[in-house]
């Protein structure tokens, strides 16, 4: 599975550095990607999606599958928010949302959840009728 990721602060590319997954892109690199992704952002302002994620998501959103956000808790509901406006407005699950980097809790709960949106989807490309 391919991971795209946005890191203004470095907080998620040291995120997905401890995933170890080798197929990850930065932001930057992954113009006129043609496959299924997952993005990782960071939170930036009151709750907002970064600019250039939006721009980046406007051009490559048919194969966003879900998304997962960094946000900082001392912004109580704007935690993470990122993810929450890409999840409604792209209409893909928002797989978690992680404090700053990460902790081995959250990189463990990101690995779960990326291996299992590969199985459905390798499930429903075999079984489909």
């Amino acid at each position: 599975m391919l991971i795209v990721y946005y890191s203004l602060t470095g907080n998620v590319r040291r995120f997905i550095q401890k995933t170890k997954y080798a197929n990850t892109l930065p932001l930057e690199q992954a113009e006129g990607i043609n496959e299924p992704y997952i993005i990782v952002t960071g939170t930036i302002g009151f709750g907002e999606i970064p600019d250039k994620v939006k721009q980046f998501l406007d051009r490559h959103r048919t194969n966003l599958i879900a998304v997962a956000a960094s946000g900082n808790r001392n912004w109580g509901q704007n935690f993470g928010r990122a993810g929450d406006l890409i999840s409604t407005t792209y209409h893909v699950p928002l797989l978690m949302k992680f404090e700053l980097h990460g902790n081995e809790k959250d990189v463990k709960e990101f690995m779960i959840k990326v291996e299992e949106i590969s199985e459905n989807r390798t499930r429903e490309t075999v079984q489909s009728y």
